[in-house]
Protein backbone atom coordinates (compact mmCIF):
# COMPACT_ATOMS: atom_id res chain seq x y z
CA UNK A 1 0.00 0.00 0.00
CA UNK A 2 2.80 2.48 0.66
CA UNK A 3 4.20 2.25 -3.14
CA UNK A 4 1.54 2.84 -4.47
CA UNK A 5 0.84 6.25 -2.96
CA UNK A 6 4.49 7.33 -3.28
CA UNK A 7 4.05 6.71 -7.25
CA UNK A 8 0.59 8.72 -7.05
CA UNK A 9 2.28 11.54 -5.50
CA UNK A 10 5.16 11.32 -7.78
CA UNK A 11 3.20 11.77 -10.98
CA UNK A 12 1.12 14.81 -9.45
CA UNK A 13 4.37 17.04 -8.58
CA UNK A 14 5.62 15.83 -11.84
CA UNK A 15 2.32 17.57 -13.77
CA UNK A 16 2.88 21.11 -12.56
CA UNK A 17 6.37 21.06 -14.34
CA UNK A 18 5.33 20.26 -17.99
CA UNK A 19 2.31 22.90 -17.84
CA UNK A 20 4.92 25.41 -16.88
CA UNK A 21 7.25 24.20 -19.79
CA UNK A 22 4.21 24.44 -22.02
CA UNK A 23 2.86 27.77 -21.04
CA UNK A 24 6.59 29.42 -20.73
CA UNK A 25 6.25 28.27 -24.71
CA UNK A 26 3.49 29.82 -25.41
CA UNK A 27 4.20 33.10 -23.70
CA UNK A 28 7.34 33.55 -26.28
CA UNK A 29 5.66 32.63 -28.91
CA UNK A 30 3.46 36.00 -27.88
CA UNK A 31 5.75 37.90 -26.88
CA UNK A 32 7.71 37.41 -30.80
CA UNK A 33 4.42 37.82 -32.39
CA UNK A 34 3.83 40.82 -30.81
CA UNK A 35 7.02 42.38 -31.61
CA UNK A 36 6.98 41.51 -35.31
CA UNK A 37 3.12 42.85 -35.74
CA UNK A 38 4.36 46.18 -33.69
CA UNK A 39 7.95 46.24 -36.13
CA UNK A 40 5.24 46.06 -39.24
CA UNK A 41 2.88 48.89 -38.14
CA UNK A 42 6.14 51.06 -37.53
CA UNK A 43 7.09 50.38 -41.19
CA UNK A 44 4.08 51.03 -42.35
CA UNK A 45 3.31 54.67 -40.49
CA UNK A 46 6.92 55.68 -41.90
CA UNK A 47 6.04 54.98 -45.46
CA UNK A 48 2.83 57.11 -45.12
CA UNK A 49 4.74 60.15 -43.75
CA UNK A 50 7.09 59.74 -46.58
CA UNK A 51 5.39 59.55 -49.11
CA UNK A 52 4.01 63.36 -50.08
CA UNK A 53 -0.07 64.17 -50.02
CA UNK A 54 -0.37 65.08 -53.62
CA UNK A 55 1.12 61.22 -54.40
CA UNK A 56 -2.11 60.38 -53.00
CA UNK A 57 -4.47 62.02 -55.29
CA UNK A 58 -4.50 60.35 -58.67
CA UNK A 59 -3.03 62.92 -61.02
CA UNK A 60 -5.17 64.23 -63.96
CA UNK A 61 -4.04 64.52 -67.74
CA UNK A 62 -3.17 68.13 -67.22
CA UNK A 63 -1.15 68.00 -64.10
CA UNK A 64 1.17 64.46 -65.80
CA UNK A 65 3.05 66.81 -68.36
CA UNK A 66 4.10 69.61 -65.48
CA UNK A 67 5.39 66.75 -63.24
CA UNK A 68 6.71 64.67 -66.08
CA UNK A 69 10.39 65.61 -67.31
CA UNK A 70 10.23 64.29 -70.44
CA UNK A 71 7.05 66.30 -71.41
CA UNK A 72 7.01 68.20 -74.45
CA UNK A 73 4.81 71.22 -73.54
CA UNK A 74 6.14 74.64 -74.17
CA UNK A 75 6.94 76.38 -70.55
CA UNK A 76 5.37 79.63 -70.13
CA UNK A 77 7.33 82.59 -70.01
CA UNK A 78 8.12 84.44 -66.73
CA UNK A 79 5.47 87.47 -66.43
CA UNK A 80 7.44 90.86 -66.59
CA UNK A 81 7.47 92.73 -63.86
CA UNK A 82 4.75 95.70 -63.94
CA UNK A 83 6.11 99.46 -64.93
CA UNK A 84 6.51 101.69 -62.08
CA UNK A 85 3.70 103.94 -61.51
CA UNK A 86 3.93 107.43 -63.42
CA UNK A 87 3.45 110.53 -60.52
CA UNK A 88 2.38 112.99 -63.29
CA UNK A 89 -0.51 110.41 -64.01
CA UNK A 90 -0.72 110.08 -60.28
CA UNK A 91 -4.00 110.95 -58.18
CA UNK A 92 -3.50 113.78 -55.53
CA UNK A 93 -1.22 112.71 -52.95
CA UNK A 94 -3.00 112.28 -49.06
CA UNK A 95 -3.45 115.64 -47.25
CA UNK A 96 -3.77 117.71 -50.63
CA UNK A 97 -6.10 120.43 -51.14
CA UNK A 98 -8.73 119.12 -53.73
CA UNK A 99 -10.24 120.66 -56.31
CA UNK A 100 -14.20 120.81 -54.22
CA UNK A 101 -12.38 122.29 -51.65
CA UNK A 102 -11.35 125.37 -54.02
CA UNK A 103 -14.54 125.53 -55.34
CA UNK A 104 -15.98 126.06 -51.81
CA UNK A 105 -13.90 128.65 -51.27
CA UNK A 106 -13.68 130.99 -54.95
CA UNK A 107 -16.54 130.12 -56.75
CA UNK A 108 -19.20 132.70 -56.99
CA UNK A 109 -17.29 134.66 -54.22
CA UNK A 110 -17.19 138.52 -54.86
CA UNK A 111 -13.75 139.30 -55.20
CA UNK A 112 -11.11 141.90 -55.41
CA UNK A 113 -7.70 141.67 -57.87
CA UNK A 114 -4.94 142.91 -56.02
CA UNK A 115 -3.14 145.14 -58.19
CA UNK A 116 -5.82 146.42 -60.17
CA UNK A 117 -4.65 144.71 -63.32
CA UNK A 118 -6.96 145.18 -66.44
CA UNK A 119 -5.76 142.46 -68.33
CA UNK A 120 -8.12 139.28 -69.03
CA UNK A 121 -5.37 136.78 -69.07
CA UNK A 122 -3.50 136.81 -65.72
CA UNK A 123 -0.64 134.46 -64.64
CA UNK A 124 0.65 134.20 -61.13
CA UNK A 125 3.78 131.97 -59.84
CA UNK A 126 3.60 129.70 -57.19
CA UNK A 127 3.45 132.95 -54.49
CA UNK A 128 0.97 135.00 -56.33
CA UNK A 129 3.36 137.26 -58.10
CA UNK A 130 2.13 138.67 -61.76
CA UNK A 131 4.61 136.94 -64.08
CA UNK A 132 4.93 139.23 -67.07
CA UNK A 133 3.53 142.70 -67.23
CA UNK A 134 -0.07 144.14 -67.06
CA UNK A 135 -1.77 147.48 -67.28
CA UNK A 136 -3.29 148.78 -63.36
CA UNK A 137 -6.23 150.82 -62.34
CA UNK A 138 -8.24 151.18 -59.93
CA UNK A 139 -9.93 148.85 -57.32
CA UNK A 140 -13.31 149.78 -58.66
CA UNK A 141 -12.14 148.40 -62.04
CA UNK A 142 -10.96 145.17 -60.02
CA UNK A 143 -14.15 143.07 -58.93
CA UNK A 144 -13.68 139.48 -59.83
CA UNK A 145 -16.16 136.56 -59.44
CA UNK A 146 -15.01 132.97 -60.33
CA UNK A 147 -17.45 130.62 -62.17
CA UNK A 148 -15.49 127.57 -62.54
CA UNK A 149 -12.28 126.19 -61.25
CA UNK A 150 -9.80 123.41 -62.43
CA UNK A 151 -7.33 122.11 -60.14
CA UNK A 152 -3.86 120.45 -61.95
CA UNK A 153 -0.73 119.05 -60.90
CA UNK A 154 1.19 121.76 -61.55
CA UNK A 155 -1.47 124.99 -61.42
CA UNK A 156 -4.99 125.94 -61.06
CA UNK A 157 -6.71 127.78 -63.37
CA UNK A 158 -9.68 130.08 -62.69
CA UNK A 159 -12.05 131.57 -65.08
CA UNK A 160 -14.37 133.83 -64.69
CA UNK A 161 -15.84 137.71 -64.91
CA UNK A 162 -14.90 141.07 -64.38
CA UNK A 163 -16.88 143.29 -62.49
CA UNK A 164 -16.90 147.17 -61.47
CA UNK A 165 -18.20 149.01 -59.33
CA UNK A 166 -20.51 151.93 -60.04
CA UNK A 167 -21.47 154.44 -57.11
CA UNK A 168 -24.66 156.06 -56.54
CA UNK A 169 -23.78 159.05 -54.83
CA UNK A 170 -24.02 157.62 -50.90
CA UNK A 171 -21.99 160.41 -48.57
CA UNK A 172 -19.83 158.59 -46.00
CA UNK A 173 -22.24 159.40 -43.58
CA UNK A 174 -24.17 156.69 -45.18
CA UNK A 175 -23.86 152.87 -46.08
CA UNK A 176 -22.10 152.66 -49.08
CA UNK A 177 -22.65 149.43 -50.14
CA UNK A 178 -26.32 149.79 -50.43
CA UNK A 179 -26.12 152.55 -52.73
CA UNK A 180 -23.39 150.86 -55.07
CA UNK A 181 -23.58 148.50 -58.15
CA UNK A 182 -21.38 145.17 -59.15
CA UNK A 183 -21.56 145.40 -62.96
CA UNK A 184 -20.19 142.75 -65.07
CA UNK A 185 -17.63 144.66 -67.48
CA UNK A 186 -16.76 141.55 -69.37
CA UNK A 187 -17.84 141.33 -73.07
CA UNK A 188 -19.79 138.25 -73.94
CA UNK A 189 -18.12 135.48 -75.30
CA UNK A 190 -15.49 136.75 -73.24
CA UNK A 191 -13.97 135.54 -69.85
CA UNK A 192 -11.29 136.31 -67.49
CA UNK A 193 -8.55 133.78 -67.17
CA UNK A 194 -6.27 133.27 -64.02
CA UNK A 195 -3.66 130.69 -63.75
CA UNK A 196 -1.28 130.27 -60.46
CA UNK A 197 1.40 128.12 -60.69
CA UNK A 198 1.66 125.14 -57.89
CA UNK A 199 4.39 123.79 -55.47
CA UNK A 200 5.00 120.67 -56.30
CA UNK A 201 4.79 117.34 -53.86
CA UNK A 202 7.63 114.50 -54.57
CA UNK A 203 7.85 111.21 -53.05
CA UNK A 204 10.60 110.54 -50.61
CA UNK A 205 13.53 108.92 -51.72
CA UNK A 206 12.69 105.70 -49.96
CA UNK A 207 9.14 105.38 -51.74
CA UNK A 208 10.75 105.94 -55.12
CA UNK A 209 12.97 102.36 -54.14
CA UNK A 210 10.30 100.42 -53.31
CA UNK A 211 8.49 100.93 -56.72
CA UNK A 212 11.97 100.08 -58.74
CA UNK A 213 12.21 96.53 -60.26
CA UNK A 214 15.30 94.61 -58.72
CA UNK A 215 18.45 95.19 -60.15
CA UNK A 216 20.06 92.45 -62.51
CA UNK A 217 23.15 90.81 -61.74
CA UNK A 218 26.08 92.04 -62.61
CA UNK A 219 27.43 90.08 -65.74
CA UNK A 220 31.28 87.95 -64.92
CA UNK A 221 34.51 89.95 -65.65
CA UNK A 222 35.72 87.83 -68.96
CA UNK A 223 38.27 85.03 -67.73
CA UNK A 224 41.45 86.94 -69.58
CA UNK A 225 41.61 90.15 -69.95
CA UNK A 226 44.20 92.39 -71.11
CA UNK A 227 45.95 94.57 -68.87
CA UNK A 228 45.25 97.95 -68.78
CA UNK A 229 48.04 100.29 -68.02
CA UNK A 230 47.73 102.73 -65.70
CA UNK A 231 45.86 106.26 -66.24
CA UNK A 232 48.12 109.35 -65.85
CA UNK A 233 46.83 111.59 -62.58
CA UNK A 234 45.20 114.90 -64.05
CA UNK A 235 46.55 117.87 -63.12
CA UNK A 236 44.43 120.45 -61.61
CA UNK A 237 45.66 123.41 -63.48
CA UNK A 238 45.07 122.28 -66.88
CA UNK A 239 42.17 119.76 -66.45
CA UNK A 240 38.72 120.52 -65.26
CA UNK A 241 37.23 118.66 -62.02
CA UNK A 242 35.62 115.86 -63.27
CA UNK A 243 31.57 115.78 -63.47
CA UNK A 244 29.00 114.01 -61.57
CA UNK A 245 29.45 110.43 -62.79
CA UNK A 246 26.23 109.29 -65.18
CA UNK A 247 24.65 107.06 -63.04
CA UNK A 248 24.03 109.56 -60.21
CA UNK A 249 20.60 109.71 -58.98
CA UNK A 250 19.36 113.08 -60.02
CA UNK A 251 18.11 115.16 -57.90
CA UNK A 252 14.21 116.27 -56.80
CA UNK A 253 14.55 119.43 -58.84
CA UNK A 254 15.88 117.31 -61.59
CA UNK A 255 13.36 115.14 -61.35
CA UNK A 256 10.48 117.92 -60.87
CA UNK A 257 12.10 119.78 -64.08
CA UNK A 258 11.68 116.62 -66.63
CA UNK A 259 8.30 115.93 -64.93
CA UNK A 260 7.53 119.09 -65.77
CA UNK A 261 8.53 118.73 -69.43
CA UNK A 262 6.65 115.75 -70.07
CA UNK A 263 3.69 117.37 -68.86
CA UNK A 264 1.18 118.30 -71.76
CA UNK A 265 1.61 121.85 -72.47
CA UNK A 266 -1.93 123.11 -71.03
CA UNK A 267 -0.72 121.49 -68.10
CA UNK A 268 2.61 122.84 -67.18
CA UNK A 269 3.17 125.66 -65.12
CA UNK A 270 3.85 129.05 -66.12
CA UNK A 271 7.13 129.90 -64.92
CA UNK A 272 8.85 126.24 -64.30
CA UNK A 273 11.94 127.50 -62.80
CA UNK A 274 10.68 129.00 -60.34
CA UNK A 275 8.98 126.54 -58.87
CA UNK A 276 9.61 124.69 -56.35
CA UNK A 277 9.42 121.39 -54.54
CA UNK A 278 8.31 119.48 -51.11
CA UNK A 279 7.63 116.36 -49.45
CA UNK A 280 4.70 117.78 -47.90
CA UNK A 281 1.60 118.06 -49.28
CA UNK A 282 0.31 120.30 -46.35
CA UNK A 283 2.96 122.53 -47.40
CA UNK A 284 1.46 122.60 -50.19
CA UNK A 285 -1.29 123.65 -49.48
CA UNK A 286 0.18 126.57 -47.73
CA UNK A 287 2.01 128.14 -50.36
CA UNK A 288 -1.23 127.89 -52.39
CA UNK A 289 -3.66 129.04 -49.73
CA UNK A 290 -0.93 132.55 -49.42
CA UNK A 291 -0.61 132.32 -53.33
CA UNK A 292 -4.41 132.69 -53.47
CA UNK A 293 -4.25 134.96 -50.93
CA UNK A 294 -1.70 137.49 -52.72
CA UNK A 295 -3.85 137.47 -55.83
CA UNK A 296 -7.55 138.10 -53.98
CA UNK A 297 -9.25 139.90 -51.68
CA UNK A 298 -12.88 139.57 -49.88
CA UNK A 299 -13.50 142.42 -49.20
CA UNK A 300 -11.49 145.71 -47.75
CA UNK A 301 -9.01 144.04 -45.80
CA UNK A 302 -6.67 145.56 -44.07
CA UNK A 303 -3.89 144.80 -46.55
CA UNK A 304 -6.07 146.09 -49.84
CA UNK A 305 -6.72 149.62 -48.00
CA UNK A 306 -2.70 149.79 -47.44
CA UNK A 307 -2.39 149.81 -51.44
CA UNK A 308 -5.45 152.11 -51.91
CA UNK A 309 -4.45 155.99 -52.83
CA UNK A 310 -4.95 158.41 -50.20
CA UNK A 311 -8.00 160.48 -51.28
CA UNK A 312 -9.73 156.54 -50.81
CA UNK A 313 -8.35 155.56 -47.51
CA UNK A 314 -9.44 159.35 -46.24
CA UNK A 315 -13.28 158.24 -47.64
CA UNK A 316 -13.43 154.90 -45.79
CA UNK A 317 -12.30 156.37 -43.08
CA UNK A 318 -15.10 158.62 -42.69
CA UNK A 319 -17.53 155.80 -43.23
CA UNK A 320 -16.31 153.33 -40.95
CA UNK A 321 -16.91 156.51 -38.42
CA UNK A 322 -19.95 157.38 -39.93
CA UNK A 323 -19.51 160.87 -40.33
CA UNK A 324 -18.53 163.51 -42.87
CA UNK A 325 -14.74 164.13 -44.01
CA UNK A 326 -12.31 166.30 -41.68
CA UNK A 327 -8.99 167.73 -42.40
CA UNK A 328 -5.93 166.23 -40.56
CA UNK A 329 -4.91 169.93 -39.68
CA UNK A 330 -6.92 171.91 -37.54
CA UNK A 331 -6.14 175.41 -39.23
CA UNK A 332 -7.96 174.81 -41.95
CA UNK A 333 -10.86 177.35 -42.47
CA UNK A 334 -14.37 176.67 -43.93
CA UNK A 335 -15.09 178.98 -47.18
CA UNK A 336 -17.55 181.04 -45.10
CA UNK A 337 -15.40 181.50 -42.55
CA UNK A 338 -12.64 183.79 -44.61
CA UNK A 339 -12.79 187.28 -46.30
CA UNK A 340 -12.22 185.49 -49.70
CA UNK A 341 -13.22 182.29 -50.80
CA UNK A 342 -10.49 180.18 -52.47
CA UNK A 343 -11.88 179.53 -56.27
CA UNK A 344 -10.65 177.69 -59.55
CA UNK A 345 -8.62 179.87 -62.07
CA UNK A 346 -8.12 176.98 -64.62
CA UNK A 347 -10.86 174.98 -66.43
CA UNK A 348 -10.44 170.89 -66.54
CA UNK A 349 -12.66 168.35 -67.76
CA UNK A 350 -11.43 164.50 -66.65
CA UNK A 351 -10.92 162.45 -69.09
CA UNK A 352 -13.63 159.53 -68.99
CA UNK A 353 -12.76 156.02 -69.73
CA UNK A 354 -13.52 152.78 -71.98
CA UNK A 355 -15.68 151.15 -69.52
CA UNK A 356 -17.71 153.87 -68.42
CA UNK A 357 -18.22 154.59 -72.37
CA UNK A 358 -19.36 151.10 -72.63
CA UNK A 359 -21.36 150.76 -70.02
CA UNK A 360 -23.12 154.65 -69.63
CA UNK A 361 -21.58 155.23 -66.81
CA UNK A 362 -22.08 159.37 -66.57
CA UNK A 363 -22.84 161.79 -63.65
CA UNK A 364 -21.25 163.95 -61.29
CA UNK A 365 -18.89 163.10 -58.12
CA UNK A 366 -18.18 165.45 -55.24
CA UNK A 367 -14.37 165.88 -53.59
CA UNK A 368 -12.95 167.46 -50.56
CA UNK A 369 -9.98 169.92 -51.30
CA UNK A 370 -7.54 171.59 -48.92
CA UNK A 371 -6.03 174.73 -51.06
CA UNK A 372 -3.26 175.53 -49.39
CA UNK A 373 -2.43 179.65 -48.43
CA UNK A 374 0.12 178.87 -52.12
CA UNK A 375 -3.39 177.80 -54.08
CA UNK A 376 -1.81 174.32 -54.13
CA UNK A 377 -4.34 171.53 -53.53
CA UNK A 378 -2.72 169.56 -50.93
CA UNK A 379 -5.01 166.87 -49.16
CA UNK A 380 -7.87 165.70 -51.08
CA UNK A 381 -10.49 163.26 -50.45
CA UNK A 382 -13.69 161.58 -52.27
CA UNK A 383 -16.92 162.97 -50.89
CA UNK A 384 -19.53 161.05 -53.34
CA UNK A 385 -17.83 158.79 -55.54
CA UNK A 386 -18.85 157.59 -58.69
CA UNK A 387 -16.77 154.61 -59.29
CA UNK A 388 -15.84 153.07 -63.09
CA UNK A 389 -12.12 154.53 -62.51
CA UNK A 390 -13.36 158.00 -63.34
CA UNK A 391 -12.53 158.80 -59.32
CA UNK A 392 -9.28 158.26 -60.09
CA UNK A 393 -9.46 160.71 -63.31
CA UNK A 394 -10.89 163.58 -61.44
CA UNK A 395 -8.43 163.47 -58.39
CA UNK A 396 -5.61 163.37 -60.98
CA UNK A 397 -7.34 166.58 -62.71
CA UNK A 398 -7.65 168.19 -59.51
CA UNK A 399 -4.02 167.90 -58.68
CA UNK A 400 -3.07 169.42 -61.77
CA UNK A 401 -5.03 172.66 -61.36
CA UNK A 402 -4.54 176.07 -59.91
CA UNK A 403 -6.43 177.86 -57.40
CA UNK A 404 -6.29 181.18 -55.99
CA UNK A 405 -5.92 181.37 -51.85
CA UNK A 406 -8.41 182.29 -49.77
CA UNK A 407 -8.07 185.23 -47.82
CA UNK A 408 -8.74 186.47 -44.04
CA UNK A 409 -7.48 189.43 -42.42
CA UNK A 410 -5.67 190.18 -45.51
CA UNK A 411 -3.44 186.88 -45.84
CA UNK A 412 -3.86 184.08 -47.79
CA UNK A 413 -4.93 181.11 -45.46
CA UNK A 414 -5.52 177.46 -45.84
CA UNK A 415 -9.13 176.32 -47.02
CA UNK A 416 -10.97 173.58 -47.82
CA UNK A 417 -14.10 173.31 -50.62
CA UNK A 418 -15.81 170.84 -51.95
CA UNK A 419 -15.47 170.45 -55.70
CA UNK A 420 -18.20 168.79 -57.63
CA UNK A 421 -17.02 167.18 -61.16
CA UNK A 422 -19.30 166.09 -63.92
CA UNK A 423 -18.73 162.97 -66.37
CA UNK A 424 -19.80 162.68 -69.57
CA UNK A 425 -20.94 160.12 -72.29
CA UNK A 426 -19.57 160.93 -75.75
CA UNK A 427 -20.85 160.00 -78.92
CA UNK A 428 -19.36 159.10 -81.96
CA UNK A 429 -20.86 162.43 -83.59
CA UNK A 430 -18.83 164.46 -80.70
CA UNK A 431 -15.55 163.47 -81.71
CA UNK A 432 -13.20 165.81 -82.26
CA UNK A 433 -11.95 163.49 -85.37
CA UNK A 434 -14.67 162.29 -87.31
CA UNK A 435 -15.37 161.17 -91.42
CA UNK A 436 -18.33 160.82 -92.58
CA UNK A 437 -19.60 156.98 -93.33
CA UNK A 438 -22.62 154.91 -94.51
CA UNK A 439 -25.27 154.12 -91.72
CA UNK A 440 -24.05 150.98 -90.05
CA UNK A 441 -26.30 148.76 -87.33
CA UNK A 442 -25.09 147.20 -84.86
CA UNK A 443 -25.81 143.33 -84.93
CA UNK A 444 -24.42 143.33 -80.98
CA UNK A 445 -27.46 143.69 -78.23
CA UNK A 446 -27.77 146.45 -76.01
CA UNK A 447 -27.00 146.25 -72.36
CA UNK A 448 -29.88 146.12 -69.95
CA UNK A 449 -30.90 148.27 -67.42
CA UNK A 450 -28.97 152.31 -66.82
CA UNK A 451 -26.10 150.59 -68.47
CA UNK A 452 -27.48 150.59 -72.41
CA UNK A 453 -26.16 153.40 -74.41
CA UNK A 454 -26.85 154.18 -77.97
CA UNK A 455 -24.37 155.30 -80.02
Amino acid sequence: MILPMTRSRVLSLALPVAQLRVLRFTSIWICCASALLLALATINVRAQQATPAAASTPATDSQIPAQTPSSTATPQPAQAPAAAPNRASQAEAPGSITEDELRRQLEGKDLFLRGGYLDNTLTFNEHGALIGHSPQGSYTLSGIRIDKVRLMKHKVELTGARYALHFLGALPSEDPTKAVDRVNVTPKKKEVRITIDRELVVRPKKEKEKGKPAASPAKPAPAAAAPVAAAPVPNSATHPAPGPAPNAEPTDAQEAQAEMAKAPEAERPADAKSVTTTLSPAHANQVLEEALGNVFAQGFDARMMATMPGFWKLYYDAVAAKADYQPADPNVLRQNMVDKKARLKSTFEPASNQFAQDYGVAGMSEYHVVVGADGKPSEIAVARPIGFGLDESAVDSIRKASFEPAVKDGKPVPVMLNMVVEFRIYSKRTAVESKPAPEQTSDAPLLPGPYSVQH
